[in-house]
């Protein structure tokens, strides 16, 4: 998952930076920018991340000044020191809003509630994203195997996984089968009570964790079927998350 930070305070960057990807390691975040005018040129010229950390308080004004300069095509999740904006913030692209100093758990949610509301931007948009009502994951795959085309149900994969650079789709049966997307966008495309980023390299199904074991370090090893030659290791960082996860929270 593609993440932009905009906060024009740089100690506050850092720790959000820092409790960004104690929460999830996985998250790539593609800039840290400071005011109106630097946010409004990057998102100018650059493809739009899956979420956007949003202070409201910027430099050279409020960042509401963004969304009157640009169209924002991803959810937000807005931190402030100050809750008058709370109204301001829902109506425009928000999913959350957290109070200065930003707690670790607060944020944990935060990022929990944008992956349980996640879906196709392609097929559906932002508002349909955000109504949380009626919204649509993936069903099917389709993919290619030399001059064949192959259909996929979402409900017969056991898990996705990425070795040298490459994405394949393991069955329940256990057949491998190479796909033409990256994990990242396969992730906002599946139902995130149904399948977890387990880590960078593995996607998993619920139906196909058969075990989980503790390890070292509070880390979190699964054992799935059909067997994965990649270890499927929950990390320290994640395993809270795991465990709401199980727990469908």
């Amino acid at each position: 998952m593609k993440a932009l930070i905009i906060e024009d305070e740089k100690p506050a960057a850092r720790r959000l930076t820092k409790l960004l990807l104690e929460v999830d390691p996985t998250i790539d975040i593609v800039a840290t920018l400071e005011s109106v005018e630097a946010t409004v040129q990057w998102l100018s010229n650059n493809t739009h991340p899956q979420i956007m950390l949003m202070d409201i308080q910027l430099a050279d004004g409020s960042s509401f000044d963004i969304f009157k300069k640009i169209d924002i095509s991803c959810p937000v999740i807005f931190i402030t020191a100050y809750d008058e904006y709370a109204i301001d913030a829902f109506k425009v692209n928000s999913v959350d809003y957290l109070l200065k100093p930003v707690k670790k758990e607060a944020l944990e949610t935060a990022i929990l509630k944008f992956r349980n509301l996640q879906h196709n931007y392609s097929t559906v948009g932002i508002d349909s994203l955000l109504s949380a009502t009626g919204k649509k994951f993936k069903d099917r795959f389709v993919i290619k195997l030399g001059n064949k085309i192959k259909s996929i149900l979402v409900k017969d994969i056991a898990y996705f996984y990425s070795k040298d650079k490459l994405s394949f789709i393991c069955d329940h049966e256990g057949k491998n089968s190479p796909i033409d997307l990256s994990l990242d966008k396969i992730e906002v495309l599946l139902d995130p009570t149904e399948f977890f980023r387990v880590n960078r390299q593995i996607i998993a199904n619920a139906s196909a964790i058969k075990d989980i074991h503790t390890a070292s370090k509070s880390r979190i090893l699964l054992a799935l079927h059909p067997p994965s030659a990649i270890e499927a290791v929950v990390s320290s960082e994640r395993s809270s998350l795991f465990k709401k996860w199980l727990k469908k929270e």
